[in-house]
C-alpha cells in the first residue's frame, strides 16, 4: 500500500466529514488542512481536491451506480468516499495521473480498514479509466433535467426548479458556472488607504491585482481582482487594509449608495461584509446602525468594522421583525437571508442541503423583514432588497409584494444597467453566475414617496 498524500488525506477526511457528519465542507477542511499544517500549493490543492469532490458527488455517484452488479447497493461510507475521489480524479482533475488516482483511492480505502473492498475499488476504477470516453459522453448529455442533475452533478429539485424558471439553456449555463472555481475579488478599506497603494503593496510574483471591470454596479472603484495565491490577501484582511468581497456584494451598496454623514439601516448585517462597505461611504459623521439577530454574526459584524477602524457604527443584536428600531432613516438595506443558490460555486456542499421547503421558509421570513423595514425610512428615503439567490419566489415576488404592500416606488434599475435585468421584471437586477462571472445577487430598490 502507498502512502497516501496529505492533500488527498484532507480531501478524504473532508468528504466523509459533509456527507457522513453532516459538517460544512468549508469548515472541515480548515480543521484538516491546519491539522496537518498544510500551506500554499499544497493547501490549493487540497481544497480543489475537497470542494471538487463535493460539488460533483452526483455525477461520481451515479457512474458507481450504473457499475454496480447488484442495482441499488451502494458501497459503504468509507468507500464511497474514496470513489468520490478517485473518480473526481480521473476525469475532473487535470493535473492528477491516472495511475496515482487509482492507487490513492485503494490506499485510503485500506487506511480506513475496509480492505475487503480494495479489490473492488481497484476494479471500478480501472473500469472508469477504460470506459472514460463513453462515461464522458454520458456525462456530457444534458438534454433533460434528469439528465442535466447527473451531467452537472445537482439534485434533481433544483434542476427542475432552474430549467422552467431560467430555461433550459441559462439553467446549464448556472449549473456550469457553479462547478467552476468562484469569482476572487477583494474590497480595498479606502479609509486606510486607496486602490492604487494597495495594488502597489500587495502585488508580488505570485499575485496579481487588476480592478474590477463591468457595466454598472459591476465596477465599483474600490473592487480589486485577484490573480494567483491568496496568502498576500489574507494578511492584508487581518490588518484591515483589504475584504475579500465579490463584485455581486459589492455591487449592492453601490446600488444603496450611501453618501456621507447620510443616517443608513443595515438590517441582516451579518457576517459584516456590506456594513464595512457602507461605513467607508458614510464617514465619520454618517450615523449607521447595523442590526443582526444572531450573537455570534453580530459580534462578527462588531469584530469587522474594528478590524476596519470605523467606530461610528452602532451594532444591535436584535431581530428585525419584532425589535424597536429608530425609523426616519435615509437609506435602508435589507440583505436578506436566503437560499444562497447564486452563491453555490462558493459553498461546495450548499447545493445538497437545499430544498423546496428552505425556499418557502426564507421567503417568508424575507416578506416579515420587509414589511418592518418599509416603516423605519424616512419621507423620500429610499430601501434597497438584495439577495444572493437566484429564485424567484425569493426575488422579484418579494419585490413587488413589497412595494404593492406599502406603496413604495419602485426604480427602474434595469434601465440604467440593462444587461443585468431580471429575467421576471426587468426593474430589478438579477446578476448570473455564467453571465457576470461573480455571485448571483439579486437587487432592488425603491423610494418612499414624500
Amino acid at each position: 500500500m502507498s502512502k497516501v498524500t496529505p492533500e488527498r488525506e484532507v480531501a478524504y477526511a473532508v468528504l466523509r466529514r459533509t456527507f457522513e457528519e453532516d459538517e460544512y465542507t468549508e469548515a472541515a477542511f480548515r480543521e484538516e488542512a491546519g491539522a496537518r499544517n498544510l500551506a500554499g500549493r499544497s493547501r490549493a490543492q487540497a481544497q480543489r481536491l475537497s470542494f471538487g469532490a463535493v460539488q460533483r458527488r452526483g455525477s461520481t455517484d451515479a457512474i458507481v451506480s450504473s457499475f454496480m452488479k447488484q442495482k441499488g447497493r451502494r458501497p459503504d461510507p468509507a468507500v464511497s468516499a474514496a470513489l468520490r475521489l478517485g473518480i473526481y480524479e480521473i476525469l475532473f482533475a487535470d493535473a492528477t495521473p491516472d495511475h496515482a488516482a487509482v492507487d490513492q483511492a485503494v490506499s485510503l480505502v485500506r487506511s480506513a480498514g475496509a480492505d475487503y473492498a480494495a479489490g473492488f475499488t481497484n476494479a471500478l476504477l480501472r473500469r472508469t479509466l477504460r470506459e472514460r470516453k463513453a462515461v464522458l459522453a454520458r456525462l456530457a448529455d444534458d438534454s433533460t433535467p434528469e439528465k442535466a442533475a447527473v451531467a452537472h452533478s445537482f439534485p434533481d429539485w433544483l434542476v427542475r426548479f432552474w430549467w422552467e424558471e431560467l430555461g433550459a439553456d441559462r439553467a446549464r449555463a448556472v449549473m456550469a458556472a457553479a462547478n467552476g472555481p468562484s469569482e476572487r475579488a477583494v474590497r480595498v478599506n479606502t479609509a486606510r488607504l486607496t486602490r492604487e497603494e494597495a495594488i502597489e503593496r500587495l502585488s508580488r510574483e505570485d499575485l496579481e491585482l487588476t480592478p474590477a471591470e463591468g457595466p454598472w454596479p459591476m465596477a465599483p472603484p474600490e473592487l480589486l481582482i485577484a490573480r494567483g495565491s491568496l496568502a498576500a490577501i489574507e494578511e492584508a484582511a487581518e490588518e484591515g487594509l483589504v475584504v475579500s468581497q465579490s463584485r455581486g456584494s459589492a455591487a449592492v451598496v453601490d446600488v444603496l449608495d450611501p453618501l456621507p454623514g447620510e443616517r443608513i439601516l443595515d438590517l441582516c448585517a451579518g457576517p459584516g461584509i456590506k456594513t464595512g462597505q457602507i461605513a467607508a461611504r458614510v464617514g465619520r459623521m454618517g450615523n449607521m446602525v447595523s442590526v443582526e439577530p444572531v450573537e455570534e454574526r453580530a459580534e462578527d459584524v462588531a469584530r469587522q468594522l474594528e478590524r476596519l477602524g470605523f467606530h461610528h457604527g452602532l451594532v444591535v443584536e436584535a431581530d428585525a421583525r419584532e425589535s424597536e428600531i429608530l425609523s426616519g432613516f435615509d437609506r435602508v438595506l435589507v440583505d436578506a437571508p436566503c437560499s444562497d443558490l447564486g452563491a453555490l460555486s462558493s459553498r461546495p456542499d450548499a447545493r445538497w442541503r437545499k430544498s423546496p421547503a428552505l425556499i418557502e421558509r426564507v421567503a417568508k421570513l424575507q416578506g416579515e423583514i420587509l414589511d418592518r423595514a418599509a416603516g423605519f425610512i424616512s419621507e423620500g428615503g429610499s430601501l434597497v432588497y438584495s439577495t444572493c439567490t437566484i429564485s424567484k419566489t425569493e426575488n422579484s415576488d418579494q419585490a413587488l409584494g413589497l412595494a404593492e404592500r406599502h406603496g413604495l416606488v419602485i426604480e427602474d434599475l434595469g434601465a440604467r444597467a440593462p444587461h443585468l435585468a431580471d429575467p421576471h421584471d426587468p426593474r430589478f437586477l438579477q446578476l448570473m453566475p455564467d453571465r457576470d462571472h461573480t455571485t448571483g445577487f439579486f437587487i432592488a430598490r425603491f423610494t418612499s414617496p414624500d
